[in-house]
């Protein structure tokens, strides 16, 4: 299969045109500029291995991809949900006591009330425990924003701490919502302007399935097990499937004619994969099957589907993965509910788009910068109703001359300054110079100032928004 075009399908308008985020604020001392030396020393912290601090302009580029993801999500009738990010230890391990992530990768602790507690490592865990505690009706479809948290080697587009935006929905086993949970994931991921992937997929079959191919499979890597790569060795009996998602190559070439789990669905299952498949094709929508493609979890049942990303390294390749789940929330207690979903990481996503220059970091300048040489109090006031207008505005502090507020004015990105100098402060007005255009600079009576300028900023009617 060739590289994911879109299948010739218009891509979404972006959906946010988002302002904020806003620039630094400089100190006071050194208002736009460096530091002198004696004020720089190392830090006594930093951020821990495998974290980072995201700041302004950058995260402005976040909250633009929150505001996407959760627009798309509402118009398939999601609502939003927060749910702790500790949970009991006991919730994450209902999710496959065998999974590297329960056994090697997960923060746990005991706290001072001596539970056992865990730091979540992946957003559908928390979700289901919340759906058996508080029994909403269902269909229930829940979207969310949250950090996940894995001890493993950090590296580029893997971090310890991480963040996910994922779905969710409960109480529905018909085939057409795993086709309209990966169509809502294309159209994430198209809405951003990425076009390099390829949507894979494959059946994991129901529990009956899955146990007579893992017997199957652990035969066939028993007779095996010498020419696998030591690390994947192991899990030949702890998580024999876990063997096929390797990237090692000695595994890969070991595994080339292992039994596939089609060989063994049932006819039921059969017949649902090629439902998911019809309904994916009716949309337009592109994909290859891949009898490889195992997820990391032990909850999963059906289909499994994964986007990976054609822009990246192969071990940074998946940038939204997801799948059924029929039996995960009556391992957590609840009643027999089929469950899909799927989770994405911010962090790698923006590292695909940033492969395909795509998703550019928004616009994060404000739109009016104040000045005021006498004294401050015009720019407080003229700064806050300006904001009362819903416009942004920023203005200089601590008295600086007209020349350093000036120079803050442009580094602001502001397209306005407003300016209130001694004699526009006697005569009753502000100057009013455009920064970024070619209309000069104006004189605007203080009662029409906030009128003025936002006649200046609305956009204007001759221009069509692209």
């Amino acid at each position: 299969m060739g590289e994911r075009t879109c299948g010739g399908r218009t891509p979404s308008r972006a959906i946010p045109d988002l302002r904020s985020g806003g620039h630094r604020k400089p100190t006071r001392r050194w208002e736009g500029q460096p530091l002198p030396s004696a004020a720089v020393s190392t830090p006594a912290f930093s951020a821990p291995i495998g974290t980072r601090d995201v700041l302004a302009p950058e995260s402005a580029r976040w909250i633009a991809l929150l505001a996407t993801f959760g627009e798309i999500a509402q118009r398939y009738g999601y609502g939003m949900i927060h749910t702790p990010m500790f949970e009991d230890l006991g919730v994450f391990q209902r999710m496959g006591a065998t999974t590297d992530v329960v056994t090697k990768e997960m923060y746990d602790f005991e706290d001072k009330g001596g539970r056992r507690i865990a730091l979540r490592p992946e957003g559908t865990a928390s979700v289901v425990r919340a759906f058996v505690e508080h029994r909403p009706l269902v269909p229930w479809k829940a979207w969310y924003v949250t950090p996940a948290f894995r001890y493993e080697k950090p590296q580029k587009g893997r971090y310890r701490q991480h963040h996910q935006v994922g779905i969710e929905v409960l109480g529905v086993d018909d085939p057409d919502v795993d086709v309209e949970v990966i169509a809502l994931a294309e159209r994430y991921l198209r809405t951003l302007g990425a076009s390099r992937y390829l949507l894979i997929i494959n059946s994991m079959g129901d529990a009956e399935d899955r146990a007579n191919y893992m017997e199957i499979l652990r035969a066939y890597l028993a007779d095996v097990r010498d020419q696998l790569a030591e690390e994947d060795r192991e899990k030949v009996e702890r998580n024999p499937m876990r063997v096929l998602d390797s990237k090692r190559r000695e595994t890969m070439q070991a595994t080339a004619d292992a039994p596939r789990i089609s060989d063994v669905l049932s006819a039921e299952s059969v017949d649902r994969f090629e439902r998911v498949q019809a309904g994916l094709r009716a949309l337009d929508i592109e994909f290859a099957i891949d009898q490889r493609l195992v997820r990391g979890l032990d909850y999963y049942t059906h289909t499994l589907f994964e986007f990976q990303s054609t822009a990246l390294d192969a071990a940074q390749s998946t940038i939204i993965g997801g799948g059924r789940y029929n039996g995960l929330v009556e391992a957590l207690g609840g009643p027999e509910t089929p469950g899909i979903g799927f989770g994405s990481g911010i962090e790698r996503v923006l590292l695909h788009l940033d492969a395909e220059e795509a998703f550019p970091t928004p616009d994060t300048g404000v739109d009016v910068f104040v000045i005021d040489t006498t004294g401050g109090h015009h720019a407080r006031d003229i700064a806050e109703a300006l904001r009362d207008r819903g416009l942004s505005a920023d203005r200089a502090w601590d008295g600086r001359s007209m020349r350093a507020q000036m120079k803050a004015a442009d580094r602001s990105g502001a397209e306005l300054a407003v300016i209130v100098g001694a004699d526009e402060a006697k005569a009753g007005h502000a100057t009013v110079r455009d920064l970024r255009g070619d209309r000069g600079q104006r004189s605007v009576a203080r009662p029409d100032l906030v009128d003025e300028v936002a006649a200046l900023l609305a956009p204007d009617p001759q221009v069509e928004t692209p």
